[in-house]
């Protein structure tokens, strides 16, 4: 653990769910290249492009709608749906395969298992400070076991912009109705989670536990308020 700033008293904390409580990165690679398969064997249209293909789509739509941005689950129907139009289907077709293909997504997104120090961690915190979720993905906190350790889940899109934009952080201190400053938000991207935290007023924790560094992260923007590279380093804070 790693202090950069005295902490005030902490009355309550937020959390990032992916890559923080656990490492969503195997989870995504998997679920695009079964979401891929899928569309590939129902719809072969599909397999006529590329993944570049794909991809490039996608950032065309965000340039096109900003707005998208804000919920990955809606940015990610887009594609699929545009995709299909350009592909020759008809719009109501497209759209009728751009939602069984989000269905098939979201229960990939939630195909996963939590590790058991997660756990341990979040009862233990649960019982000494109100918790509340603040995510940017789709992931269900019902379906991964989580959803019990937090008062609420806020996600990005149903319940406002993306962090690091207020509206997250925003809703959950309202909802905690505690002062920001005694608010311990903890997350592992330091754009989102570390400056979102700091510019409304929270404090902010430094999830790293991929070795990196302040100085050689590009996505450094202000100092984090303590950093730890394991969950039950938090334990020491309460």
């Amino acid at each position: 653990m790693q202090f950069y700033r005295q902490l005030n008293t902490i009355q309550a904390m937020t959390f990032d769910l992916d890559d923080t409580l656990y490492d969503n990165r195997p989870v995504i690679r998997r679920l695009e290249r079964d979401i891929a398969a899928w569309l590939h064997s129902e719809h072969s249209a599909t397999a006529t492009r590329s993944a570049s293909w794909w991809q490039q789509l996608k950032v065309e739509l965000v340039t096109q709608r900003p707005e998208l941005k804000h919920d990955v689950t809606k940015w990610r129907f887009e594609q699929i749906r545009q995709g299909l139009i350009q592909l020759g289907y008809r719009e109501q077709k497209a759209n009728d395969v751009a939602e069984q293909a989000i269905e098939r997504v979201l229960q990939m997104r939630s195909d996963f298992s939590v590790p058991e120090q997660t756990h341990v961690v979040m009862a233990k915190l649960a019982k000494q400070l109100p918790l509340v979720g603040i995510t940017n993905g789709n992931v269900d906190p019902d379906r991964i076991g989580l959803s019990e350790y937090f008062q609420v889940v806020l996600k990005a899109g149903p319940d406002g912009r993306s962090k690091p934009e207020a509206d997250l952080f925003v809703k959950a201190q309202q909802h905690l109705g505690i002062a920001s400053q005694h608010i311990l938000h903890v997350g592992d991207h330091l754009r989102t989670d570390v400056l979102g935290a700091k510019n409304n007023g929270l404090m902010a924790c430094w999830f790293n536990d991929q070795d990196l560094t302040l100085h050689s992260a590009h996505k450094a923007r202000v100092l984090p308020d303590v950093e730890i590279a394991r969950l039950d380093e938090l334990l020491a804070l309460v």
